[in-house]
């Protein structure tokens, strides 16, 4: 849409540092969104601006609650774990502190920030995976029987925990039980 609407500028290697295409002030923050604001109010004059800050408020708001509906749920799980009291309360305060120091910090500055934790969680699931695929083979041996099942035409899937060699797994023992008395 920036581009459509012409509402970008492109700034190059030249001497003074002036850009090369220059539609919009340069006073406008880059990385902010501003130029999105502008694309939008050409289109739709006023209300473009309203609409895109309504539309990063409810990005932003609804982001916070995810990952804090994620980090609160892990964090329970770790804390019951490793019974170490009062790590949600701890978490929390992390939480409203990072989401207060967001506010009143520069974009570039909580972007880098934000690109440095998705690497972080992203090596932290490759690194998960090598360790579920080498040394826990009960998930193998489950995706496998899942792929054979559905290879063979089954619709209504089984999970036998002690033919994958799974132990400890009472409840889909149980199920499994229950599904066998009602065939």
């Amino acid at each position: 849409m920036i581009l459509i609407t012409g509402q970008y500028n492109v700034q190059g290697t030249l001497e003074a540092g002036q850009f090369i295409v220059q539609n919009v002030s340069p006073t406008f923050e880059i990385g902010s969104p501003a130029f999105t604001q502008l694309a939008v109010s050409t289109m739709f004059g006023g209300f473009g601006q309203v609409f895109v800050a309504l539309a990063v408020f409810f990005f932003a708001f609804t982001t916070i609650v995810a990952y804090f509906y994620i980090a609160e749920t892990n964090i329970a799980y770790l804390s019951y774990i490793m019974k170490i009291p009062g790590l949600l309360f701890i978490a929390k305060c992390f939480i409203i502190a990072s989401v207060a120091y967001g506010v009143i910090s520069a974009t570039g500055y909580i972007w880098g920030i934000g690109d440095i934790g998705v690497g972080l969680m992203a090596w932290i699931n490759i690194v998960g995976i090598i360790i579920t695929y080498f040394i826990w083979k009960p998930t193998i041996r489950a995706l496998k029987d899942y792929e054979e099942q559905k290879k063979a035409g089954v619709t209504n899937f089984t999970f036998d925990p002690v033919k994958l060699g799974i132990r400890n797994a009472t409840f889909w023992e149980k199920k499994l039980e229950e599904k066998k008395k009602l065939q």
